[in-house]
């Protein structure tokens, strides 16, 4: 029998229900990603603002202070001894506090420790239980790519992952595995309201349309946070999975338990099928110019 040469590549997915208390919940990151290391992981992702509660359910000015400056974070560093200890890239996100603007932000942190740099999130949604322009500008450092020890990989943040745009356009710049770190769960306002297949099916779209892997991580857990309203409860679903890259799921978990779910893909061996698939090969971005627009005729500069 051949052997299966190729440069391949062990990912991580993280899921665990928060407490309101950072220590506690950094505590349970750095257990889960030891865990994932054990089973072999080289790029393990944590899930969204993983440091609290998902405080976006109100409008609340005291909220505000739990963003703190990217430069000597505490968590970031921290994480950053943890992943050149292990050789593993951690992907960590945060509330930044840039000036007077803030930002939902990621910062990528390599297998030795290295801070790559960070992305802001790009698209900030606004509705019952997720309000996130009150907290968060637009993100603008643009959607980006991370050449880290194990891959060159695409990090998007949650609403992100409902956009093919941002998808395709860290593929363009030669992602070679997407990863989205989450935070997604009921309707507060209409209980009826299950997101979850619309949400992994989106996503698993994004893995085939460009034939790369996709890791999205979501917590789990009941979150009730007070609000000028009154209470404000999300049932976080969970549902962490690894998809391959032909979209098809290679790992889950479920919407209960604490997991660490663990995938390997041969990097060139995606790589040979991405590129005799041919649907980068026939794109014509002379056709998308619609794409830059709003309403389908009026270019946004």
């Amino acid at each position: 029998m051949a052997e299966d040469k190729g440069r391949k590549v062990v990912v991580s997915a993280l899921q665990f229900a928060c407490t309101d208390d950072v220590s506690t919940n950094v505590t349970t990151a750095e257990r889960l990603v030891r865990a994932a290391h054990k089973q072999g992981a080289n790029i393990v992702l944590i899930q969204e603002l993983f440091e609290g509660y998902y405080f976006c359910q109100a409008q609340r000015e005291d909220f505000i202070q739990r963003a703190k400056p990217y430069k000597d974070h505490p968590t970031i560093m921290r994480l950053q001894k943890l992943a050149k200890e292990l050789g593993v890239v951690i992907p960590v996100s945060f509330f930044e506090e840039a000036n007077n603007a803030h930002y939902n932000s990621i910062a990528i942190i390599d297998a030795d420790g290295t801070d790559l740099g960070i992305y802001r999130k790009s698209h900030i949604p606004d509705g019952p239980g997720y309000e996130e322009k009150f907290y968060f500008n637009p993100g603008d450092t643009g959607f980006k790519v991370f050449q880290t020890k194990y891959a060159k990989i695409g990090v998007a943040i949650c609403w992100d992952q409902w956009f093919p745009e941002a998808a395709r356009a860290m593929a363009l710049q030669g992602a070679e595995i997407l990863f989205y770190p989450t935070a997604i769960g009921s309707e507060p306002h209409d209980q009826s309201i299950d997101s979850r297949d619309h949400w992994k099916r989106v996503m698993q779209g994004h893995a085939g349309a460009n034939l790369v892997p996709l890791v999205a991580s979501n917590r789990i857990g009941n979150e009730i946070i007070e609000t000028e309203h009154g209470k404000s409860e999300i049932k976080f679903y969970g549902n962490s999975f690894i998809a391959g890259p032909t979209g098809e799921i290679v790992s889950i978990a479920d919407d209960k338990e604490e997991a660490v779910l663990i995938a390997e893909f041969n990097l060139d061996k995606i790589k040979s099928m991405r590129h005799c698939w041919g649907v980068f090969r026939d794109r014509r971005p002379d056709l998308y110019k619609v794409l830059l627009t709003l309403d389908g005729k009026n270019p946004v500069l």
